[in-house]
């Protein structure tokens, strides 16, 4: 149990540190996609700029200070959503995550990912030590592009599960993003964990990407956070580590 324990619970240095990242990265984002959403710019952007945001710091936190460093940072960070949830329609860092196609259950699509988000980041750093950062810069990069992209230039439409009776599209274009963009965020995160920059590399980047393209466009609406996180960093770490 206490081995448990000293895996997940930071310190009491780097729950300040880590959590004070958290805060003040955290604030400082809500604020500016608020404003964004304020001056007209799309949920499909603002939603996804914090996302991409938070996925990127959450890997650097993951590299400085382990699974332990990321739970602060992200603890901080789920409790300023769930302000905003609370607060509900009307106020800004809200409606700037809050997608309208979510109606009648747009708190639910935001409170379901920030759960599928934290246990996916959870459990690939359980599972798969530092290869869990491959899965969060993946699952925040790629996914990140996906729905501006489709939203954007999305022509191919396709369904996917979800719940609560909510419809729920993907397109083909979306999904093609998160296979270009994760093979970007994967080869990235593969050489920041001190893998040598050869083609080898590049290969094993490929197959994290295809397999984070291939679960997000099979994966629930609002759970591809989770799915996405775990098949890319075991994937990872089967093929270097």
């Amino acid at each position: 149990m206490r081995e448990i324990l000293t895996a997940l619970l930071p310190t009491p240095v780097i729950a300040v540190q880590a959590g004070g990242i958290g805060l003040v990265f955290g604030t400082v984002c809500s604020a500016w996609v608020s404003e964004l959403r304020r001056r007209g710019l799309r949920v499909a952007y603002t939603r996804k700029l914090f996302h991409f945001s938070i996925f990127s710091v959450a890997a650097a936190v993951h590299g400085l200070w382990g699974l332990p460093g990321t739970n602060a940072y992200g603890g901080v960070v789920v409790l300023l959503v769930l302000v905003a949830v609370a607060r509900g329609e009307g106020d800004g860092f809200y409606e700037a995550i809050a997608r309208d196609s979510d109606r009648p259950r747009r708190s639910l699509f935001v409170v379901v990912p920030l759960i599928t988000t934290a246990v996916g980041g959870l459990a690939s750093g359980l599972l798969t030590g530092p290869f869990a950062s491959v899965g969060y810069l993946v699952a925040g990069w790629g996914d990140a592009v996906a729905e501006p992209v489709g939203a954007r230039w999305g022509r191919h439409p396709y369904r996917v599960p979800s719940l609560a009776g909510v419809r729920a599209e993907r397109t083909l274009e979306g999904s093609l993003a998160v296979l270009v963009v994760g093979w970007v965020a994967a080869t990235l995160a593969l050489v920041g964990l001190g893998q040598a920059p050869d083609l080898q590399l590049l290969v094993a980047a490929l197959a994290c990407a295809n397999v984070g393209a291939a679960v997000e466009a099979v994966s629930h609406h609002g759970t591809d956070n989770l799915t996405v996180q775990i098949a890319v960093s075991l994937t990872a770490m089967w093929l270097v580590g």
